[in-house]
């Protein structure tokens, strides 16, 4: 199953029809509206692979997405990142859109294979200059850098070695992570170790469905523990440079339930939540493996581990898009699968559940469960068809409803006291959507594939407007 497929299967209906699109003077004009608390952080989120292209330009190496997405079948309609949105070459236009939707932060990553061609040893200098002068036009547009360290795109020489299955690339990890922060540390206050760990071992290395493409329950666990080791060597080696940066990483963390809310679908929630979410949170927050996956882990676990993946952090970055919802499943990579959603629940342009209640319910999680962590949304959007209507401008009413509901569902956390404190839209441009191609549209920004010419969606001035005010319209 691919990733942003996933949820897809818990669909079990039709797209919900297509709605309007509200503009910003909706919003101008509510007499009420949820204001976010001075200071609130609002930005958005990108990935190398997904939108950067140049994949032989200056020096860098190959990727494992660009083995994978040369493999056929592998990616639909043969799609690859190679061009991407070309942002490679047109980061200045990127960033001036940015700016001009009053953005003040932008989480992108680094391409480890950019920087380290062959996964170790000398940087490419090229490379980290690519990414020097991208920090200094953010910082010159007003935009504090979010550095992402790692955002799926493996050097694929280091996969030749086993990857994430083989425990030196803790080493490896931190390494690397100490020549970008060596390079960019002087200007860059905020750094993210990892994305969404459970997604690269779950689809990367149990469904083998993305990159690198392996199979199997021992797999897609020696890849979750190796992510957790390596994210804490890196803390570890960065918190030691005592630079006063501001450190954390970005998990994926999808609230389980069980299909119907029946009693004989608990055990299946219970054990895919322990694998999706527990085994990023309890080694990081808690210094424990999950319970119901310690069987698993016994064989990886060494003395030392869990004292080094518990690493403080100075922040949280949670990637949120809706519930999961789990049975029985024999066939399953843990023997779960995803049911049907609760009748009547909306969906995406892809068929995933919208359900922005699922996260208030994250975030007061983590308020009780994990000591309330200062959190940033660092992904949320949705999959919808776009158009251009009678007046010339790129029409997405449903993303501007996507967004509106999940950003009240945020306020509502904070106002019960979750620690939410800002909010990275996912995502910029229309993009590589893995392994769906370009045949999926997250971005508020329409990327002409021919030409790469880029046209702001209804969306982005939805979303400009919302930063402007600092609060979203309540009707």
């Amino acid at each position: 199953m691919r990733r942003r497929t996933f949820l897809k299967a818990a669909a079990g209906s039709a797209v919900a029809a297509r709605l309007g699109s509200p503009r910003g003077p909706a919003l101008a004009q509510a007499p009420d509206a949820a204001r976010f608390p001075d200071g609130f952080l609002w930005g958005c989120s990108t990935s190398s692979y997904q939108i950067e292209g140049a994949t032989d330009a200056d020096g860098r190496g190959a990727s494992v997405w660009d083995t994978f997405s040369r493999t056929p079948g592998k990616v639909l309609n043969g799609d690859t990142g190679d061009t991407a949105c070309d942002h490679y070459h047109r980061w200045p236009e990127d960033v001036a859109l940015m700016a001009r939707a009053g953005m003040r932060a932008y989480r992108f990553s680094v391409a480890w294979p950019r920087v380290l061609p062959n996964g170790t040893g000398p940087a490419n200098a090229a490379g980290l200059d690519f990414y020097d002068r991208l920090v200094d036009g953010l910082l010159k547009a007003g935009i504090e850098p979010w550095p992402c360290l790692y955002h799926w795109d493996l050097p694929q020489v280091l996969q030749d070695k086993g990857g994430w299955t083989n425990r030196e690339i803790a080493g490896w990890f931190a390494d690397y992570a100490q020549v970008v922060a060596g390079r960019l540390g002087d200007r860059v206050a905020n750094w993210v170790m990892l994305n969404e760990p459970s997604v690269v071992a779950i689809f990367g290395h149990g469904m083998g469905t993305h990159a690198p493409g392996l199979t199997g329950r021992a797999t897609c666990v020696a890849a979750l523990h190796h992510q957790n080791l390596a994210q804490g060597a890196a803390l570890q080696a960065l918190r030691a440079a005592g630079r006063g940066w501001k450190l954390g990483t970005v998990l994926s963390l999808q609230p389980v339930k069980p299909v119907g809310g029946l009693e004989a679908n608990r055990p299946a929630a219970a054990l895919w939540d322990a694998v999706w979410n527990r085994s990023g949170l309890d080694p990081l927050f808690h210094g424990r493996i999950p319970e119901l996956l310690a069987a698993d882990f016994e064989p990886l676990v060494k003395p030392g581990d869990l004292e080094l993946i518990r690493q403080p952090i100075d922040f949280l970055g949670i990637n949120y898009y809706s519930r999961m919802h789990q049975q029985p499943d024999p066939g399953g990579l843990f023997g779960t699968g995803y049911g049907p959603a609760p009748e009547g629940v909306k969906r995406t342009g892809m068929g995933w559940p919208v359900e922005p209640d699922g996260l208030t319910e994250q975030l007061l999680e983590l308020r009780d469960r994990y000591g309330n962590p200062p959190v940033y949304l660092t992904e949320n959007g949705a999959d919808y068809y776009d158009w251009i209507g009678p007046e010339g401008k790129a029409e997405d009413g449903e993303r501007i409803f996507f967004i509106r509901d999940h950003l009240l569902a945020g306020h509502a956390a904070i106002r019960q006291g979750a620690n939410l404190k800002g909010w990275f839209v996912w995502t910029l441009l229309d993009n590589f959507e893995w392994a769906e191609g370009y045949s999926r549209r997250f971005g508020l920004v329409q990327v002409d594939r021919q030409t790469m010419a880029r046209t702001p969606k209804a969306s982005y001035h939805w979303f400009a407007d919302a930063i402007r005010r600092n609060g979203v319209a309540l009707a």
